[in-house]
C-alpha cells in the first residue's frame, strides 16, 4: 500500500512545530529564582485561643458573633452566677457572724480581766488580815506566858491565823480561775478573728469565680467560631467561644533536608499567597523543627511526600497585619521563598510587595 506523498508531508510539518514548540517552551520558560532560592508549599495559620469556663454552670449569654474583632479585655459571655451569689450573700453573714462573736469575745475578756483585779484585790486584803491575826497571835502568846492573857484569847487568836490563811489560800485560787477564764476568753477571740479571716477569704473566692464567670478575651483577635450557645450547660473548662490571635500569623512549610540546614531563625521570608498572587508579603522564620517528618498530603505531592522534610514556621510581620486585620484569614494556601545564599539578590517577581 502506497502513501501519497501529500498526505506525509503536512504530518511531518506539524510533528516539527510540535516538538520545536516544545523546546522552545522549555527553552524560554521560568526557569526560577536561581539555585541560591527555596520555597515550599504550606498554609496561612494562626495561634488559636480556647475562650472556656473556669467552673460548671449555664451560658446566660454570648456577647459577639463568628467574624467580629475583639480587644484583650472585652466581654465575650457571661455565665449565671445565682449559685455564686447565693454563695457569696452565706459567706458575707458567716463573716459578719465572725465579727459580732469577736466583739463578744473582747468584751468577755474585758470582763474576766476586770474579775481578776478584783480577785487580786481580795487576794491583798486577805493577806492583810493575815498579817494582822499573826501580830495579835503574837502578843497573845507574849501575854499568855506572862499571865496576862487567858488561854481561850490565845486559842480565838490562833484560830483567826489559820482562817486568814485559808481566806488568802480561796482568794488565791479566785485569782487563777479568773486568769484562766482571761485566757480562754482571749482564745475565743483569737478563734473569731481566724473565722473572720477564714470568711473573708471564702469571700474573696467566691468574688473572684463571680468575676471569672464573665468570659474575656485574654488577647485581642477575632472570634473564629460560638461553640455554646445561650442556655447550654457546660463542665468545668467547656468551651463557649473560639478566637484566633490576629498578632500571631504565620505560615507553615516544610524544606528538604539540605535546604532546612542553611536555614536560621529570624531569617527573611517572602510569601506568596494563591489567592492574592501580586503580592509579597514579608515574614521572619521563628521556628526550624529539629525532627524531620513526612509532609502531610494537603500541603505536598505525592513524590514530595516520599521525602522527609523539616517543618519551618515563617511569621508575618505583626504590623503588616494590624494594618490589614479584615483580610487575614486563616488556612490559605501560599508558597513560601526563602534565600539561601546571601549573596543573591531578590528577584522582581520576589521582591516584597504589600497593598
Amino acid at each position: 500500500m502506497q502513501i501519497s506523498a501529500r498526505k506525509v508531508i503536512p504530518a511531518v510539518v506539524v510533528i516539527v512545530l510540535a516538538v520545536g514548540g516544545y523546546f522552545g517552551w522549555r527553552y524560554y520558560a521560568d526557569r526560577g529564582p536561581g539555585a541560591g532560592f527555596v520555597n515550599g508549599n504550606g498554609r496561612i495559620e494562626a495561634t488559636e485561643i480556647d475562650v472556656a469556663t473556669k467552673l460548671a454552670g449555664r451560658v446566660q449569654d454570648v456577647l459577639v458573633k463568628e467574624g467580629d474583632f475583639v480587644e484583650a479585655g472585652q466581654v465575650l459571655a457571661h455565665m449565671q452566677v445565682d449559685t455564686l451569689q447565693a454563695q457569696r450573700s452565706e459567706a458575707v453573714a458567716q463573716h459578719q457572724q465572725a465579727v459580732n462573736t469577736d466583739a463578744s469575745a473582747k468584751a468577755t475578756i474585758a470582763l474576766r480581766e476586770s474579775d481578776q483585779r478584783a480577785a487580786e484585790a481580795v487576794v491583798a486584803q486577805r493577806e492583810s488580815e493575815l498579817d494582822a491575826a499573826r501580830r495579835r497571835l503574837a502578843r497573845s502568846e507574849k501575854l499568855s506566858k506572862e499571865g496576862a492573857s487567858s488561854m481561850q484569847e490565845l486559842d480565838d487568836d490562833r484560830a483567826r491565823v489559820r482562817s486568814s490563811q485559808a481566806a488568802v489560800a480561796a482568794a488565791k485560787a479566785q485569782v487563777t480561775a479568773a486568769a484562766a477564764a482571761v485566757s480562754a476568753a482571749k482564745a475565743q477571740q483569737t478563734g473569731a478573728v481566724s473565722a473572720i479571716a477564714a470568711a473573708q477569704a471564702t469571700i474573696d473566692r467566691v468574688q473572684a469565680d463571680i468575676q471569672d464567670s464573665d468570659l474575656k478575651a485574654p488577647r485581642a483577635g477575632r472570634v473564629q467560631y460560638r461553640v455554646a450557645q445561650p442556655g447550654e450547660v457546660l463542665g468545668a473548662g467547656g468551651k463557649v467561644l473560639n478566637m484566633i490571635d490576629l498578632a500571631d500569623v504565620y505560615l507553615t512549610f516544610f524544606l528538604p533536608t539540605n535546604a532546612a540546614g542553611r536555614v536560621s531563625l529570624g531569617q527573611d521570608v517572602h510569601i506568596i499567597l494563591d489567592a492574592a498572587p501580586e503580592w509579597v508579603i514579608p515574614a521572619k522564620v521563628t521556628f526550624v523543627s529539629s525532627t524531620a517528618q513526612f509532609t502531610p498530603k494537603t500541603v505536598e505531592t505525592q513524590s514530595e511526600r516520599e521525602k522527609l522534610m523539616f517543618r519551618v514556621k515563617a511569621q508575618i510581620d505583626p504590623v503588616l497585619l494590624q494594618a490589614h486585620l479584615k483580610y487575614v484569614k486563616t488556612g490559605l494556601p501560599g508558597v513560601a521563598w526563602v534565600k539561601l545564599d546571601p549573596d543573591e539578590e531578590w528577584p522582581d517577581k520576589l521582591k516584597i510587595k504589600v497593598p
